[in-house]
């Protein structure tokens, strides 16, 4: 089905991005957060030219709502690229004290300069940035096991760059989710929509809920059939979604796009990364 175009760069994401490549300049290690369900999509296509030559760590978040077997192509296909993924689950807990050494060890060389200078030690300074929504306050409040950050199920909480004290020995810039000046890359917009990565203001829910539809009909056409009571397979995304609210919800086209979102955005609809990476090119 053909979704409307999507779009969303609001004024405080223009600000918090000019303010966020001033902090950088102070940053010795850069923590890239990514979605592990859409790790290509949520990849800020402007991140490498900001970092430069920085000591950067991968991180792909929501690891527990993909399968293992799907995280080990990841895992594969990445290390084919030279590039170490850290894999966290922000929400329970998981990985997060294997990052925090990771991210130690990236900026000891920073005290190792200083201290050939006869400088004293400091803190190593580390950036968390990537989308809205993909996880960064959850992330830091587990890295400093306090409620340091806002967190919510939703973009566009955190709205101002601030630095967090970890520890003696790391410090954390907190930075609101940045987006592209412009999507231009509609499917993987439309992947970020569905996974809750961008703000809603930036699609429409009966859209981007058909195109998940059609997109989970290839890869869970079963757990469909077992929520939703209809079988997706040779069905228009759009069409399902009135056959569902014509058969539960009175006709709501809305009310069932709004829970098939939620469905897969909460993982009742199972784990399910909707990026895999080709075969061919896994070494």
């Amino acid at each position: 089905m053909t979704t409307p175009p999507i779009q969303w760069y609001p004024g405080h994401i223009a600000k918090a991005e000019k303010a966020l490549i001033e902090q950088l300049k102070l940053v010795d290690v850069v923590l890239e957060v990514r979605d592990a369900r859409i790790p290509i999509s949520s990849r800020h296509p402007q991140i490498e030219s900001w970092i430069g030559s920085k000591a950067r760590l991968l991180v792909l978040n929501r690891t527990d709502m993909i399968p293992d077997r799907d995280r080990q192509r990841w895992e594969r296909w990445f290390a084919a690229r030279g590039e170490t993924l850290h894999y966290t689950d922000a929400q329970h807990g998981k990985g997060i004290a294997e990052l925090l050494k990771a991210a130690q060890a990236a900026g000891a060389q920073v005290n190792q300069r200083r201290k050939g200078r006869g400088m004293l030690p400091r803190p190593v300074r580390s950036a968390v940035i990537g989308f809205p929504n993909v996880g960064k306050s959850a992330l830091i409040n587990r890295l400093v096991k306090r409620r340091a950050a806002e967190s919510a199920r939703r973009a566009g909480v955190t709205r101002q760059v601030r630095w967090i004290r970890v520890s003696d020995e790391i410090e954390l810039l907190d930075a609101p989710g940045i987006l592209p000046v412009k999507l231009r890359d509609q499917e993987a917009a439309l992947k970020l929509a569905i996974c809750d990565d961008i703000g809603e203001a930036a699609y429409d829910n009966i859209g981007v809920a058909g195109a998940a539809i059609e997109l989970l009909s290839q890869l869970i056409p079963d757990r469909l059939i077992e929520r939703y009571g209809l079988d997706p397979i040779h069905c228009p995304g759009g069409v399902y979604l009135e056959q569902v609210a014509e058969a539960r919800f009175k006709g709501d086209t809305e009310r069932v796009a709004r829970q098939v979102l939620n469905d897969f955005r909460k993982g009742l609809l199972g784990a399910v990364a909707l990026e895999l990476p080709d075969p061919q090119e896994i070494a």
